[in-house]
């Protein structure tokens, strides 16, 4: 699979990512572990987890899984910031930051962290200083190679920014944010922050939620079993208007000889400040499909088309 470097200053990652969220809330073990071998096995380097993705489970199955195998996967994985109904006193966030870190090592069977997020910005923004200078120290200690911010405002990521290069700290290389052909909204201003100061970008959710799979279809009842049928308020907002671009969209796919899935991939993928996109997958088949699924680049030609479908023309 095309491995891509991440930003201007970030490892190079496999161009779909292994989102491991469902690993211990809807995956046991043995389950997660099957799903972590086959994207090793095509081609899949990027695992990305959380230290609160199944209260920890996620982190220690992914450790269970890459015995054997460290090498060939780049982790990524993020920790939560201080509850916001905790008072905020100079060192509180450091510790926190470092306990997180140790605990994820621990979980994840390994003596360093590829790829380390900040999974939410701390409620206290005058910590921001605290923050970097901690994960700094756990990047000289070794126990984390490259830094990241996740769900960020464009002025938090300029700050950020500033904040490491005013007192020479390890600076990010990559934001994680929710980007998709239906979900657009960090294109005005997240996007341009992020190039403007060398940041790569993972998007999260690139087939919004399961919409852009196929699987659903304007005026008809949604799959027995499916997310939107188990939960509905994922459709909230699912105007006709956008029913009808997402009609539109799987049509211009199927013209091309391609599925909705690989559209969705693909259209992310021309996006210069993309590397990789991060996926979920409850079995290894679905692992599969979503592989087979990102190697569609598309023409100028075919990205005016997109476009003219996104703006409802």
């Amino acid at each position: 699979m095309e491995q891509r470097q991440l930003g201007n200053r970030g490892p190079d990652v496999s161009v779909l990512g292994l989102g491991c969220n469902n690993f211990g809330m809807k995956l046991d073990k043995a389950s997660s572990i099957a799903v972590v071998h086959a994207a090793l096995d095509a081609g899949i380097t990027h695992l990305d987890t959380a230290e609160m993705y199944g209260q920890g489970k996620s982190e220690e199955f992914i450790g269970e899984a890459l015995r054997g195998r460290r090498d060939d996967a780049v982790i990524a994985t993020k920790f939560t910031p201080r509850p916001k109904d905790q008072d905020y006193t100079p060192g509180i966030l450091r510790q926190r930051i470092v306990d997180a870190c140790e605990a994820s090592l621990r979980r994840l069977q390994t003596d360093h962290i590829d790829l380390y997020y900040q999974h939410y910005p701390d409620a206290d923004g005058a910590a921001v200083e605290e923050a970097l200078e901690a994960l700094d120290t756990l990047v000289a200690s070794g126990k984390i190679a490259h830094l990241a911010s996740s769900n960020v405002s464009a002025d938090q990521i300029r700050n950020n920014a500033a904040i490491a290069a005013q007192h020479e700290l390890t600076a990010m290389c990559a934001t994680q944010e929710e980007w998709s052909l239906l979900n657009r909204t960090i294109e005005d201003k997240i996007v341009p922050a992020a190039t403007e100061v060398g940041l790569g970008i993972v998007p999260y959710f690139p087939l919004a939620s399961g919409l852009l799979t196929g699987k659903y279809r304007k005026g008809q009842p949604f799959p027995e079993g499916s997310r939107l049928e188990a939960m509905p308020y994922f459709a909230q907002g699912l105007t006709d208007d956008k029913w009808d671009r997402l009609e539109a969209l799987i049509s211009f796919a199927a013209d091309h000889g391609r599925t909705i899935t690989e559209l969705a991939f693909g259209w992310l993928l021309g996006k210069p400040s993309v590397a990789s996109v991060i996926a979920g997958a409850t079995s290894p088949e679905q692992v599969s499909a979503n592989a087979a699924a990102v190697d569609w680049r598309l023409s100028s030609e075919q990205l005016a088309t997109v476009n003219e479908i996104l703006a409802g023309g």
